[in-house]
C-alpha cells in the first residue's frame, strides 16, 4: 500500500517537473527580433482574435497639419489671362469635322420628318431601294449572295477580319498553276527500274528480302 502511494507521488512529481520544464522552455525561447517569445505572441494572437472590445485605430495620435491656402494671382493680373481655346472636335465649331454615321442618320431622319408633307421629297436613306424603301428581288438575292460569301470566307478583294490571311498569300504563282508535275510515264518507268534492281540484289539465303 505504501509502495503504491509512493509510486503515485513520484509520478505526480515527474509530471509536474515536465510541465515546469516545458513552460520554462517556452518562456526562455528566442524572440526573433519581436521582443516577444513564441508563447507570448501566441497568447496575444489568440486574445486579439477572440476579443470583442473595439480596436483602436492605427493612426491614433497622428497629427495632421492643415493644408495651406490656394495661391491666387494678384487682382489686377486676372484680366490679362488668355481665354481658353474653343474645342474644334465638333461640327458646331469646326465645319470640316467628319460627321459620324449616327449624326448623319439623325440629320436625315429630322429632314424626312420636316418634309413629311412634301410629295416630291425623297430621302437619301431610300437610295438604291424599291418602292417605300423595300428591297427588290434582285437586291435581296444579291444581298443573300454577299452574306453567304462573307460567311464562307470566299472573298479575295480585301481582308475583312483579323483572322484572314494577307491578300498576297491567296494569290498563287503562275509557274505553280501551269506546272503539271512529273508525267505518269516517267513515274512508271522509275518504278519498274527500281523493282528490277531489287530482284537482282536479292539472294537465295534471304527469302524475306
Amino acid at each position: 500500500m505504501k509502495s503504491a502511494y509512493l509510486f503515485r507521488v513520484g509520478l505526480g512529481l515527474a509530471g509536474l517537473f515536465g510541465v515546469t520544464a516545458g513552460l520554462s522552455g517556452c518562456v526562455g525561447s528566442p524572440t526573433y527580433g519581436t521582443d516577444k517569445t513564441a508563447m507570448e505572441q501566441l497568447v496575444d494572437d489568440v486574445g486579439s482574435a477572440v476579443s470583442v472590445a473595439p480596436r483602436e485605430p492605427a493612426n491614433k495620435g497622428t497629427k495632421y497639419n492643415p493644408r495651406p491656402s490656394l495661391v491666387l494671382p494678384p487682382p489686377g493680373a486676372t484680366a490679362s489671362l488668355v481665354a481658353p481655346q474653343q474645342s474644334v472636335a465638333s461640327r458646331e465649331n469646326n465645319p470640316n469635322w467628319v460627321e459620324s454615321p449616327e449624326e448623319a442618320r439623325e440629320r436625315l431622319v429630322a429632314e424626312a420628318d420636316a418634309n413629311a408633307d412634301n410629295p416630291r421629297y425623297r430621302s437619301p436613306l431610300l437610295a438604291g431601294y424599291g418602292t417605300s424603301g423595300t428591297m427588290t428581288e434582285t437586291q435581296k438575292w444579291q444581298a443573300f449572295r454577299d452574306a453567304r460569301k462573307l460567311q464562307k470566307g470566299a472573298y479575295l478583294d480585301q481582308r475583312r477580319l483579323l483572322s484572314d490571311p494577307p491578300s498576297q498569300y491567296r494569290q498563287a504563282e503562275e509557274a505553280t498553276l501551269t506546272d503539271l508535275g512529273e508525267p505518269e510515264v516517267k513515274k512508271e518507268k522509275r518504278r519498274k527500274k527500281m523493282a528490277k534492281a531489287a530482284q537482282q540484289n536479292s539472294s537465295w539465303w534471304t527469302p524475306f528480302q
